[in-house]
């Protein structure tokens, strides 16, 4: 790393005013300063001083995202084989290698469209190179479906990052989380692209790996299923295993809570956050329980679709959720129940998780003005009594 460090010296001066590269300044301090550590501090102000800053916490966030991405790959080649009923003579290699070579090209596109637009906005603003799109550019490929087309996708990250993260100040100033932005964009532009039973399992053959399956093939959800009053055909187990049809990375609860440890252990996810999204969930799926709305018991609305992911990592994003620790608890608690009611009361949108965060995103600054105002009120009470 050291001689890597002496090359990234060396070549500064070409990138600096008057150098010959200076128009590819904010290219080489986003790669410089996401290699290492930058020696800059800052001269006023109020600061703390440490080697962590917000492109290691982002690059932390991906490693937690990496079980449920490997996991979802797995899974993208183990239902294509279930479905040509060619599973038990399909290895797991070959199974994995189907569906790595199925996400790879969304990975792709998404961090080429998203950080080329990053580096161009950094570069004509002369600006630094920001790093939130570390994070969202592995989200969006693991919350769409596997047969999203290439180029719904390239339209959906265009639009998540100049629309609702560039036009707002960058990373740090988005009011909405920029993968879910992008995944709404997809669901109320392109609905025939993102819904339907033939978007949740890969349907081709890639390289000679994998089946074709035919035009006709349908594979329904367990949540699909549920929207109908149908009993899922998968078991419980499956469904926390993550051997269902589903988005990419959003299956598998234990790959999924792999992440959770890291991000809860590390201290960049809220617990309250995390935690009250749950309790939000649970309570509200009691109550349609008991009323008789819904018979789906609370521990599969859990474990089905995305509300594991969401409660995970986009609702703990620090960017866009509640700040202050009583708002924590409430915003949490507002997008877990949000999410049932979605679910319960639309048949014809079976996940409501992608909504319940974004109004959640919504009402984020209300809530913490609220508890802010609230303390305030108390402290001015208490100092009047005194």
């Amino acid at each position: 790393m050291s001689s890597l460090k002496k090359y990234f010296e060396g070549i500064r001066p070409h990138f600096e005013e008057g150098g010959k590269f200076h128009a590819f300044q904010s290219m080489y301090d986003g790669f410089d300063t996401f290699l290492f550590v930058p020696n800059a501090t800052s001269k006023s102000g109020v600061s703390i001083h440490d080697a962590i800053d917000s492109k290691r916490i982002m690059s932390l966030v991906v490693i937690a995202l990496i079980p449920a991405l490997l996991f979802g790959m797995y899974n993208v080649g183990y239902q294509n084989a279930l479905a040509a009923g060619g599973l038990s003579e399909t290895g797991f290699f070959a199974l994995f290698f189907y569906g790595f070579l199925a996400v790879l090209p969304k990975i792709l596109v998404s961090y080429i469209v998203g950080l080329g637009i990053e580096f161009a906005w950094a570069q004509w603003k002369k600006e630094e190179i920001q790093e939130g799109f570390l994070v969202s550019g592995i989200l969006i490929p693991m919350i769409i479906p596997i047969n999203t087309p290439l180029w719904t996708l390239v339209l959906a990250v265009a639009f998540s990052v100049i629309f609702c993260k560039e036009i707002f100040g960058g990373t740090g100033m988005n009011i909405f989380n920029v993968a879910i932005a992008a995944r709404m964009f997809l669901f109320f532009s392109y609905p025939s692209q993102m819904t339907g039973d033939t978007v949740w399992v890969a349907q081709k053959s890639i390289f000679g790996l994998g089946y074709t399956l035919p035009d006709t093939f349908t594979a329904a959800t367990p949540l699909g299923e549920m929207a109908v009053n149908h009993v899922p055909a998968a078991s419980l187990a499956d469904m926390v295993y993550g051997f269902i049809p589903g988005s990419i990375g959003e299956t598998s609860v234990i790959a999924i809570a792999l992440g959770a440890i890291l991000l809860l252990w590390t201290g960049i996810a809220s617990w309250k956050t995390m935690l009250s999204v749950f309790v939000g969930g649970i309570v509200m799926a009691l109550i349609f329980t008991a009323t008789g709305t819904n018979t789906t018991p609370w521990y599969e609305h859990l474990v089905l679709g995305g509300f594991c992911f969401g409660a995970v990592f986009m609702a703990t994003d620090p960017v866009t959720s509640a700040r202050t620790e009583v708002g924590k608890w409430i915003y949490g608690f507002f997008i877990g129940a949000m999410a049932i009611i979605v679910r319960v009361m639309n048949p014809g949108y079976p996940e409501g998780m992608m909504l319940a965060i974004f109004f959640g995103n919504m009402f984020a600054p209300l809530i913490d003005y609220c508890v802010v105002d609230s303390n305030i009120s108390k402290r001015a009470k208490r100092a009047a009594n005194k």
